[in-house]
C-alpha cells in the first residue's frame, strides 16, 4: 500500500511541475504570461517599480490550414488570425505581418518562446513562467524582472 501511495505522490508532483512549467499544454496551443510594471518603467528586463500580473496571450497553431489563431485570455475583444504561416508544431511557427499584427505580441514562436518584433509591429511584452505569473497574480513577491 505504501508503494502505491509513493507512486501516486511522484506522479502528482510530476504533473504539477509539468503544469507549472507549461511543459504540459494542449496540442498546438501555447500561452504567454506577461507582467506589467507599476509605479515605474521597464529597463530591459527589470521593472523600476513593482511587477503585477499582466495579460495572458494564447496562440493555437493550425498546421493543416497554415493559420495561427490568437487571443488575449479574459479580454472581451475578438480573437485574431494569421494566415500563410510556416508551422512546424504548436511551439515553432512564423507568420508574415498582417493587419491584425498590432493586436498581439509576436509573429513567431521558437521552442515555445515568443520572439519580440524588432520592427515594433507587435505589442511590447515582458514574459514570465506560468508559476511566477500566478504568484504575481496572488500579490506575492516574485522580484522585479521578467524572463525576456
Amino acid at each position: 500500500m505504501r508503494i502505491w501511495i509513493a507512486v501516486i505522490e511522484v506522479v502528482a508532483i510530476g504533473l504539477l511541475l509539468g503544469w507549472g512549467s507549461d511543459a504540459i499544454t494542449l496540442d498546438g496551443e501555447r500561452t504567454v504570461y506577461t507582467l506589467k510594471c507599476a509605479d515605474g518603467q521597464w529597463q530591459a528586463e527589470s521593472c523600476g517599480g513593482h511587477v503585477l500580473a499582466g495579460d495572458r496571450f494564447r496562440f493555437r497553431a493550425l498546421r493543416a490550414h497554415a493559420e495561427v489563431v490568437f487571443w488575449t485570455v479574459g479580454a472581451s475583444g475578438p480573437s485574431g488570425k494569421f494566415s500563410d504561416c510556416k508551422i512546424s508544431d504548436g511551439r515553432n511557427w512564423a507568420c508574415p505581418a498582417q493587419a491584425q499584427t498590432v493586436q498581439t505580441i509576436t509573429l513567431e514562436m521558437r521552442k515555445g518562446l515568443p520572439m519580440p518584433s524588432s520592427s515594433g509591429q507587435t505589442k511590447a511584452f515582458h514574459a514570465v513562467s506560468k508559476w511566477r505569473w500566478h504568484l504575481a497574480r496572488l500579490g506575492m513577491p516574485i522580484g522585479n524582472s521578467a524572463d525576456n
